[in-house]
């Protein structure tokens, strides 16, 4: 019930993108940059203070094992952002549309991937799914916004672009309904899900996160991420201590 709860709410954050019309685009964009802070932040700390030390001590993995299982999500993740995602079609033939295509499929894939992470988190344990749960949310919220802006500017209404969207958030729960069968038969699953959930996790926050915050280099806009990325990090951090 837990898991079923955690990607319905994930999935929801697709329509979150409406709240953005009618804003002025400087505005947007400082809630944004302050946002994509706080969502690095709290990737990093799932990462590193909940995600990798809870998979050493609830599976007495050798710390080889889980380093290469968080290894092999960054690949994954690598490889999913270098060919699923519109942002890599740069070509001046590239049909306005295709991006659109693109980023719909790209966003399935990695929701469904999100989905199977969830569920993954909470066959471990109730506390390390609550904050596997918490990091992908703080990370879909600015994501959520920034894609139905390009579903948008690829063409589609704004309606089509919500419903669109939100299409493609479902297919969380697909995977996290995937991950909890396959647990019934297949041991160790999770053994490997959550480190390599950790490794995506450390990909997003390293290469698509904090190359955006570097955009901005103007003295209070960067002590504003900087703050917004220490809270995210000491969220997770009191997070960890009331979930103990």
């Amino acid at each position: 019930m837990a898991i079923l709860a955690s990607v319905t709410v994930v999935s929801l954050i697709s329509l979150i993108g409406i709240l953005s019309i009618g804003l002025k685009e400087a505005f947007l964009r400082r809630i944004l940059m302050a946002l994509v802070g706080f969502s690095c932040g709290a990737l990093i700390g799932g990462a590193f203070i909940h995600l990798l030390p809870e998979s050493l001590e609830e599976t007495g993995q050798a710390h080889e094992s889980i380093l290469y299982y968080a290894i092999a999500g960054i690949i994954v993740f690598f490889i999913m952002e270098k060919f699923l995602y519109w942002r890599h079609c740069h070509e001046e033939k590239c049909p306005i549309h295709t991006f659109v295509y693109l980023n719909l499929i790209g966003d399935g894939v990695h929701n469904f991937i999100d989905g199977m992470i969830i569920a993954g988190s909470f066959i471990i344990s109730y506390s390390i799914g609550i904050a596997t749960t918490l990091a992908v949310i703080f990370h879909e919220i600015p994501q959520e916004i920034g894609d139905f802006g390009v579903l948008v500017y690829g063409g589609l209404s704004k309606w089509k672009a919500l419903a669109y969207n939100f299409v493609s958030a479902l297919t969380a729960v697909a995977g996290s309904l995937l991950t909890y069968y396959l647990a019934s038969y297949t041991q160790g699953i999770d053994v490997f899900l959550v480190p390599f959930a950790a490794g995506g996790f450390i990909y997003i926050a390293a290469t698509d996160l904090m190359p955006e915050l570097h955009k901005r280099n103007q003295a209070k806009e960067s002590l504003i991420q900087l703050l917004a990325l220490l809270t995210g990090i000491g969220l997770m951090s009191i997070l960890k201590t009331l979930l103990a």
